[in-house]
């Protein structure tokens, strides 16, 4: 008669461990950035430097919203500078001459456009999104540099900048505004079929098409709804800003790569959900000006930055594999 030993209970202190571990990388390493900071940088904690920082990353965080979206769907969207040059000409040069309302619209229509037209060219003609989305950026970013030698760049609305700098109770309205579009997105995410068709289609597209998902369709609104976030993401850039240019959110494309990345987004694979890129997007943002603090400048963050991503990626694939 073989007696079986009763499995041991695992100690509280080994279970949050696993539990720590199998988090996006982006908590742990906020969380580490947070106490480097208590004792170096304290200020740097104060509630006033805590909610500038929010307001700065508001930007990242919707840019991060449709890259997010796009990996998840083992796809992968770098148009967004083209995409926010487009936005950011159409609102400040005043070669439409429409009304600020109207031609925020527009800005609106051209990025779900473009958006379209990557996803169009990526599912139909099976193309590399890679490819796609990066000639699409540069044809943009080269046409807003050809128009811009007859009329230059100019002022931001104003409507634009009052609601993207304006504050709710002391609170600045730009990370509410990021939290608001968060919402619903987590909500279609968690319980909607679009979302199960979304999870299904990351973890095997052949399964998922086989099975009578439309993955075509699943991947064209992925990059149509990317190409509407990047267009948001410009909007608070500019209502920042105040001044139109054609560099602007060049960096956004490979910032929101990394922090969907080290929000727990890998291709075919959305641990962190919508929550998780959100708080990659705070932790790059206070890296960034944590690292200004010690006067490193931006050569230096970009390598940091770069190897951040691949040791938080190797170890986050490692662990799910």
């Amino acid at each position: 008669m073989t007696i079986l030993a009763e499995p041991r209970a695992t100690s509280p202190i080994v279970a949050s461990l696993r539990w720590i571990a199998g988090l996006p990388p982006a908590y742990p390493l906020l969380a580490l950035l947070l106490g480097i900071a208590y004792f170096t940088h304290p200020h740097l904690l104060s509630p006033l430097f805590l909610m500038l920082m929010l307001r700065q990353a508001a930007p990242l965080g919707l840019a991060t919203i449709g890259q997010s979206l796009v990996i998840r769907c083992r796809s992968i969207d770098l148009s967004s500078a083209g995409i926010m040059a487009v936005t950011s000409y159409i609102l400040t040069s005043g070669t439409m001459p429409v009304p600020p309302l109207a031609a925020i619209a527009l800005c609106i229509v051209v990025g779900l456009a473009i958006g379209f037209i990557n996803g169009i060219i990526i599912t139909v003609r099976k193309a590399s999104a890679v490819i796609v989305t990066l000639a699409m950026s540069i044809i943009l970013t080269g046409v807003v540099i050809a128009f811009s030698q007859f009329r230059a760049p100019g002022d931001v609305p104003q409507i634009l900048r009052d609601v993207v700098t304006s504050r709710i109770g002391g609170i600045p309205v730009a990370p509410i505004l990021w939290v608001l579009a968060l919402l619903p997105l987590y909500y279609i995410d968690r319980f909607t079929v679009f979302g199960r068709y979304v999870r299904a289609v990351g973890s095997n597209p052949l399964a998922a098409e086989m099975s009578g998902i439309p993955h075509a369709r699943i991947v064209l609104v992925a990059h149509t709804v990317s190409g509407l976030f990047s267009v948001l993401s410009c909007f608070f850039l500019l209502g920042f800003v105040g001044v139109g240019t054609v560099n602007i959110g060049q960096d956004l494309a490979l910032n929101s790569l990394s922090a969907s990345i080290l929000g727990g987004i890998n291709f075919g694979a959305g641990r962190g959900g919508m929550w998780g890129p959100a708080a990659a997007a705070f932790m790059l943002t206070f890296l960034f000006n944590f690292l200004t603090s010690f006067g490193l400048g931006e050569p230096g963050k970009l390598m940091l930055q770069g190897l951040i991503v691949i040791v938080a990626a190797v170890a986050y694939s490692k662990r799910h594999t």
